[in-house]
Formats: C-alpha cells, sequence, structure tokens
C-alpha cells in the first residue's frame, strides 16, 4: 500500500474514533441534564413585584419522554403531558383552568446552576419571570415527641390572627369564629413545623373552605355529597393531590372534625373519626399557598373566599 495512503487511513480511522468519544460525551452530558431536571421544584413567579408560590414535578416515563405536574397560583395540580426539553432549555403548556383567557399556559425554562428560571405566558397572554430551587425532601429519622396543645381560638376575639386583603369579614359571634360571607382568608400568627391539628367547623349547604397546613398545603372543606365518588378536590382531599378513602362527611349545619398529622411530608387525616388517608407523602404546593419555602415553618391558614363558614375549636399540638 502507497506509504501516504496508508498514513491517510490511519489518520481517518483516529479521527473517526475520536469524532466517536466526542459525539458519544456530549449525548451523555445532555442526558445528564435533562436527569438535572428531573425532580420537584419550588418555583416563585414574579408578577410585576407581586410573588407568587408555584410548583413543578418532573419524571421520566419509559426511557425517554418527560412528564410531570404543575401547579400554578390558584386551582389544583395539573398534568403535563410532554415536557420538551433541549440542550438545557425545557418548554411545556398546560390548558387554563380556573383562570380567564383562552390560550394555553407556555412555560419556557432552562437549568441556571442548582436551580431552574424561566418565564411563564399565562391564558391571557400575560408574561412574568419566575425561578425555582429544589423542592427538600423533609425526611424525618425519628418520630417526634410532641409538646403541649395551644388553642390558636380562644373563642372570645380575634387574637393570635390577621386577616389580609380589604374584605376584613371574619368575626366571632357566641364563641364561634364565625365568615358569613366570602372574603379575607384568616392567618394565624405562629408558625409551625410538624403538629397535630384538631379543627372544629360547621358549613352551610354548597359552601366551600379549606385548612392550610404551613399555609401552603389545602386540606378542602367543602360541602360534597356523601354518596360521591371520593376525590383529591373533594371533602378532605388534599386538594389536587391526595384522595380520601371516603367522603366521610355529615353534610351542612352539622360540626364535624378533622384531626390532621404531619410530620415532614406525611400527612394522615382523620374525619369525624374515621382514617381517611393514612400516612401519605404530600407532593408539594397546593394553589393558593401564602408561599413555596417548603422548608420553612408556616402558620395555619382558613380560606375565607369561598363561601360561609365557622370554626368552633382550632387546637393545634406542635412537634418539640
Amino acid at each position: 500500500m502507497n506509504r501516504f495512503l496508508a498514513l491517510g487511513l490511519s489518520c481517518l480511522v483516529t479521527l473517526s474514533t475520536a469524532t466517536a468519544t466526542v459525539s458519544k460525551a456530549a449525548v451523555t452530558a445532555v442526558k445528564a441534564e435533562a436527569k438535572d431536571l428531573i425532580g420537584r421544584w419550588d418555583i416563585t413567579v414574579d408578577e410585576n413585584g407581586k410573588q407568587v408560590p408555584s410548583w413543578l414535578e418532573v419524571k421520566l416515563s419509559g426511557t425517554r419522554t418527560l412528564v410531570g405536574y404543575f401547579v400554578g397560583g390558584s386551582g389544583s395540580a395539573r398534568p403535563v403531558a410532554k415536557v420538551n426539553f433541549d440542550n438545557g432549555k425545557f418548554s411545556f403548556t398546560i390548558p387554563p383552568q380556573w383562570e380567564g383567557g383562552n390560550q394555553d399556559f407556555v412555560i419556557e425554562g432552562a437549568l441556571a446552576g442548582s436551580g431552574i428560571e424561566g418565564t411563564i405566558t399565562t391564558s391571557e397572554g400575560k408574561k412574568y419571570n419566575w425561578k425555582g430551587v429544589k423542592a427538600p425532601y423533609l425526611k424525618r429519622t425519628a418520630a417526634p415527641a410532641w409538646g403541649k396543645a395551644i388553642s390558636l381560638f380562644n373563642g372570645k376575639d380575634l387574637t393570635g390572627w390577621n386577616q389580609p386583603g380589604n374584605t376584613k369579614q371574619w368575626e366571632v359571634k357566641n364563641g364561634i369564629l364565625t365568615s358569613a360571607r366570602s372574603g379575607s382568608n384568616l392567618i394565624s400568627d405562629q408558625k409551625f413545623t410538624d403538629f397535630k391539628l384538631h379543627v372544629e367547623f360547621r358549613y352551610q349547604k354548597g359552601s366551600n373552605s379549606g385548612v392550610y397546613l404551613r399555609g401552603r398545603h389545602e386540606v378542602q372543606i367543602e360541602d360534597s355529597p356523601a354518596d360521591a365518588h371520593p376525590s383529591s378536590v373533594l371533602y378532605s382531599g388534599v386538594y389536587g393531590f391526595l384522595t380520601p378513602s371516603e367522603i366521610a362527611a355529615t353534610g351542612p349545619n352539622t360540626w364535624q372534625s378533622y384531626d390532621i398529622t404531619l410530620i415532614g411530608r406525611m400527612v394522615t387525616i382523620v374525619v369525624n373519626g374515621k382514617t381517611v388517608i393514612n400516612n401519605q407523602e404530600i407532593p408539594g404546593i397546593t394553589g393558593g399557598a401564602l408561599d413555596s419555602n417548603e422548608g420553612e415553618p408556616g402558620p395555619i391558614y382558613i380560606q375565607g373566599d369561598h363561601g360561609p363558614i365557622e370554626f368552633r375549636k382550632i387546637v393545634i399540638t406542635p412537634a418539640k
């Protein structure tokens, strides 16, 4: 063989091998980036200076398709059929739920160091920036030691609570904490991490409320028929995430109770003496959360903007 031809073929083989190695490394790098997106993210959207909490979970479906769930400033967790990912950037769309407008939400983002950031275009065509951090696991290595029970409602007035907004409709009538109409939510001054919570409440026919744990995870209070098929958005569900085993409601205009134990992300809910959710994980924040800082203590927050609701007992036993 011609000496120069042999040398040329040798160089070509070497170059081809190197190219294959580089290509394989590039593919591996891209796959690694996709892995970096998989997981749960606590997101804050900047709506012209107003910080609105949001949440995203990205999962691998099969061997190559990314799917997920998304929680906006309101509503429940919405499934994401496909998360498009290319060279560190991603995007997906979701239809509107309770929001106005007639177009899909468009979420675009990119990996940014240990976090993610991007933009969201709403169903009304408004565009906002957002940033996200990895959501904490909140795993507990030991069972909690419980402290003393605290009555958050004293039966006399609104001491220990605040009402954000202009419609301050909450009042105490005959020892009952009362919201006679839709208006402001009610938020405890004290903040908590892990706890046992006992609440006794009464709603009118067709009314709707909720109790937010740490101000981020709503346990639904709603006039759901006892024979309704259980759902995460009906009575005693963790809104959009966890479905109770049954609708154990006794109906409107009757006093009912929730006993809720929250340890890390694990929640147990007992309704009128029946356990309907047993030590299940709450994946992330629900719509209407005060913030997305899941690793921090948070208040007890009662929804007051969905109709009349009354409470006669709110007792919390925090972990030491």
